[in-house]
């Protein structure tokens, strides 16, 4: 039990951005390495997603310009990426509810470093 909410369920929440920012700012949840590893996992999460949106946006208004398999190729690689995107949040969020430290590739690691052992 880390403060009022057990550790699983504070990691867990902590993959819907606002709490994951409010868990590394109040104690005791800044404290406790599993908490703080899913929160910054959460974060660097969001970045990719926001560099990938961004990129995706770049992609779609250059394909604008093809007739008709722009509209649809950026239609179905923006759907294919969400998807993935939702897929891998939902699984990030069940293993935290697991009590698991689920580590994705590079964003893992950069959570891991910002979680040192005690």
């Amino acid at each position: 039990m880390v403060g009022m909410l057990p550790e699983t369920l504070a990691g867990a929440l902590a993959y819907f951005f606002l709490p994951a920012v409010v868990f590394l700012l109040v104690e005791p949840y800044n404290k406790n390495r599993f908490v703080r590893f899913h929160s910054f996992q959460c974060l660097g999460l969001f970045l990719v997603g926001v560099v990938l949106g961004a990129t995706l946006r770049v992609l779609g208004f250059m394909l604008f310009f093809v007739p008709l398999i722009g509209h649809a190729l950026v239609w179905l690689v923006s759907m294919v990426v969400a998807l993935a995107f939702f897929m891998v949040w939902v699984v990030l969020i069940v293993k935290a509810l697991q009590g698991e430290t689920f580590k994705l590739p590079v964003v893992g690691d950069f959570a891991e470093q910002q979680t040192p052992a005690e």
